[in-house]
């Protein structure tokens, strides 16, 4: 498999159960089979990803305060000079030329 996640290998000892429609399941299958995955490893990758996203997306996080010290004065230091980020930006974009 490529890719920077390597998928977990433990054992599968639960169930989930879910309902989809024919055409769910066949845009699914037909996804699974285009990476040569079985359903059941497709939707399964499929939906770590996005619980990774969803929960990696979240806004609340606890620091204590000598953390959160470090990590407000760390936001509220000016940048570090980035003569190759100043050039990027002050280039036009390909669709304004």
């Amino acid at each position: 498999m490529t890719g920077t996640h390597t998928p977990e290998r433990t054992a599968r000892d639960v169930s989930i159960n879910l309902r989809a429609s024919r055409e769910q399941r066949s845009r699914i299958d037909r996804a699974a089979a285009a990476l040569g995955k079985s359903r059941s490893d497709f939707m399964l990758e499929a939906a770590r990803r996005e619980a990774e996203s969803v929960l990696l997306d979240q806004r609340y996080f606890a620091l204590d305060a000598e953390t959160f010290k470090t990590f407000t004065d760390t936001l509220d230091a000016a940048p570090a000079d980035n003569p190759r980020l100043r050039r990027l930006l002050a280039t036009k974009a390909p669709w304004e030329r």
